[in-house]
């Protein structure tokens, strides 16, 4: 669960952030992580369209750089788009946790100089920072110009422990009104959403959520 959903400390981290949207209408806010690329994000496209629904990719600038056409595709087939840095990099500051953790090695001129790259491309005022971190004078320098966009359930799609059976499961088990679901269109994930993604839509649709965007305005 501490990874699944966010643990308190980092919603007191980022107080003014969005984890989570109104909790009085039973809809969820599905969101993409990490693309696009050709090898996942037609797939989820054609699936969110095959269930007529609406979602919001924070994209990868470089991805974008790489892949224009299929940025193209998730626009003109209705979805918002957000920021997620131009290489996907994270915001700590370097240390012996870096050792452990690339996300950790970027400065803050890095980091803001990165996601700024990467606007120049996504035109946006949504931001996610990739790893779900980073530091604090780069939260109040972002939120400036972004909606802070976080998360209210993750589905671990990544990981290499987990089954696509487990992330419609950690769907089920975690879900409710308001949530921000967070799926990934990326390599490491492909396989499993190949199965997961449409169970998981199913499964909400049949407990009678409805699915919005997250606007890209205050």
């Amino acid at each position: 669960m501490f990874i699944e959903q966010p643990a308190v400390f980092l919603r007191w981290l980022y107080p003014t952030a969005i984890w989570r949207m109104s909790r009085k209408k039973k809809v969820v806010y599905l969101t993409f992580d990490d693309g696009p690329i050709p090898e996942a994000t037609p797939f989820v496209l054609d699936t969110l369209d095959r269930f007529g629904i609406k979602a919001t990719f924070f994209m990868v600038g470089d991805n974008v750089r790489k892949h224009p056409d299929i940025y193209r595709m998730v626009v003109e087939r209705g979805h918002r788009v957000g920021n997620h840095t131009f290489n996907h990099i994270g915001g700590l500051r370097p240390s012996s946790a870096a050792k452990l953790c690339r996300c950790f090695r970027h400065s803050s001129e890095e980091y803001l100089e990165n996601a700024d790259k990467a606007n120049r491309l996504l035109h946006t005022n949504l931001f996610r920072p990739p790893h779900g971190w980073m530091r604090l004078l780069q939260f109040k320098l972002l939120r400036k110009h972004y909606r802070i966009i976080m998360w209210d359930l993750v589905t671990r799609d990544y990981s290499k422990r987990v089954t696509a059976e487990d992330v419609v499961n950690n769907v089920k088990r975690y879900a409710r009104n308001g949530s921000i679901i967070t799926f990934h269109d990326s390599l490491k994930s492909i396989d499993k959403l190949q199965t997961a993604l449409p169970e998981a839509l199913q499964w909400l649709k049949d407990q009678g959520y409805a699915f919005k965007v997250i606007e890209n305005r205050e």
